[in-house]
């Protein structure tokens, strides 16, 4: 053989695992053959074994496509629009439909009439206020609107309205009525029912109440670590003093200082002085001790923030 067709070493090296490699995958198809012949034979039992025992194909599954979700907002509260409605009809007359009043009352109610006071009449209220809404069947609600007038009295109005499944829509279906008003409802009894004397309590809380009030002094002196209070401002009054102070729990009338940490919810009746008046106020705190003085931990009736509470 010619040197040119003398194969390399590398290249029988190749050609012997590659026939190396042929010779297995033959031994293993008959291996399998044989296999699965002994599995017939033993039955179906065995069978079932060599399939589970089988290595598998696991296929990629599809990327499931995003599925639109359609969320139904909750049913608006037609309140302001029926106060809109009850405020401009009330200030109309049908013998001047072409005022801005009585045009947005029948764009509201197309369907409801104008009313016709008489000449001279004073009918107009000073303020109207949505104070309930009842929701019904079918997307109608009713109303209870009230108007008060210069005399101080008070008229509830009924006012029946549709919206629109949406709730972005709304008609007032037809005349108000008059009602009689919401009842007075009974009143649970209050939980401080401890009358807190005179003493380091009540010096903290008119210290901390002035500062809020009046700016008189810094409030975050005041405050536990950890509560955020930000002051009225300007300040509404020039002097704040206390009346009286309730709490919930024992712990704020003792006359010994408690432990650090004790913490006691608190009422605080206090008079306040502008140059219009005096004006009685009420605060709910929670305060906490904390090297024998009280700190503010909360302002119920405030914008606490960071450990107060609103």
């Amino acid at each position: 053989m010619s040197p040119g067709k003398q194969a390399s070493p590398s290249e029988s090296a190749a050609a012997m695992a590659a026939g190396a490699r042929l010779e297995a995958m033959r031994r293993r198809v008959r291996l399998s053959r044989v296999a699965v012949w002994t599995v017939i034979a033993a039955g179906p039992v065995a069978l079932c074994v060599a399939v589970a025992s089988t290595p598998t194909t696991v296929q990629a599954a599809t990327p499931a496509k995003p599925t639109a979700v359609r969320t139904t907002s909750a049913a608006a509260d037609p309140g302001g629009y029926a106060q809109v409605f009850l405020s401009v009809w009330l200030r109309s007359s049908a013998n001047d439909a072409t005022t801005a009043q009585a045009r947005l009352a029948q764009s509201m109610a197309p369907d409801v009439e104008l009313p016709d006071p008489a000449a001279g009449a004073q009918s107009k209220p000073e303020s109207v206020t949505a104070v309930r809404s009842a929701q019904r069947t079918g997307g109608v609600w009713s109303v209870t609107v009230a108007a008060q007038y210069a005399d101080g009295s008070v008229r509830y109005y009924a006012v029946p309205v549709a919206a629109d499944t949406s709730g972005s829509s709304f008609t007032v279906t037809g005349a108000p009525g008059v009602v009689a008003g919401p009842a007075r409802a009974e009143v649970p009894k209050s939980p401080y029912d401890i009358t807190v004397p005179e003493g380091d309590l009540p010096s903290a809380v008119g210290e901390f109440l002035a500062a809020y009030l009046t700016g008189a002094g810094e409030v975050d002196r005041y405050l536990a670590p950890g509560v955020k209070l930000t002051a009225v401002s300007p300040a509404p009054y020039k002097a704040v003093a206390v009346e009286q102070v309730s709490a919930v729990e024992d712990a704020a009338a003792a006359a010994t200082a408690p432990a650090d940490g004790t913490a006691v919810h608190v009422l605080v009746r206090v008079e306040a002085r502008d140059a219009g008046g005096r004006w009685p106020l009420a605060y709910e705190l929670t305060l906490k001790s904390r090297s024998g003085r009280w700190e503010v931990a909360a302002l119920e009736s405030g914008t606490a923030r960071d450990g107060g509470a609103q």
